[in-house]
């Protein structure tokens, strides 16, 4: 099932891994400024919670010999949570009174959507034994880093405007 797909979570894997450090960096760096802003806080929590994502999914997809309805349970899990916690995030953001652009919340609201949601489409096709779970797994990953990216650039470029 997994064939030709290993290079590709392997290569997301190491980029997830290595954007979550400079996440890091790009928090610490601004970390008093965040801090002073009341959403960014949850905004970047957002962020390293979707790199984890990609993270965990791409290590667990590249466990040999996993069935089908192992890999589903797997994406259904970390979907749930990344769905879960970025709805409590967004919801929170949707009721703050600072939000001045209605626009650029509703790009932020569904670039994580299309982060979070294919994780639990492809979690129930595999589930149901259909291979092309992968498939929306895969663009849940690229959604996932994304949507972190973009939270990274408000964090460390966008915040001081």
């Amino acid at each position: 099932m997994m064939d030709g797909w290993e290079n590709f979570f392997l290569g997301q894997l190491g980029a997830s891994a290595a954007l979550a450090g400079l996440l890091f960096v790009a928090i610490s760096i601004n970390l008093e400024r965040i801090l002073a802003e009341s959403d960014l806080p949850n905004r970047a929590m957002l962020a390293i919670l979707l790199l984890l994502g990609v993270l965990t999914m791409s290590a667990l997809m590249l466990i040999p010999g996993q069935p089908a309805a192992a890999l589903g349970g797997e994406a259904l899990m970390i979907g749930a949570i990344v769905l879960a916690a970025g709805a409590v995030i967004e919801t929170a953001a949707a009721r703050s009174p600072r939000i001045s652009n209605r626009v650029t919340f509703a790009v932020n609201v569904v670039l994580f959507i299309a982060a979070a949601a294919p994780y639990i489409v492809g979690a129930i096709l595999l589930l149901l034994g259909s291979t092309t779970g992968v498939y929306w797994i895969a663009a849940a990953v690229i959604f996932s880093v994304v949507k972190a990216v973009v939270d990274g650039w408000v964090l460390l470029v966008e915040i001081h405007r």
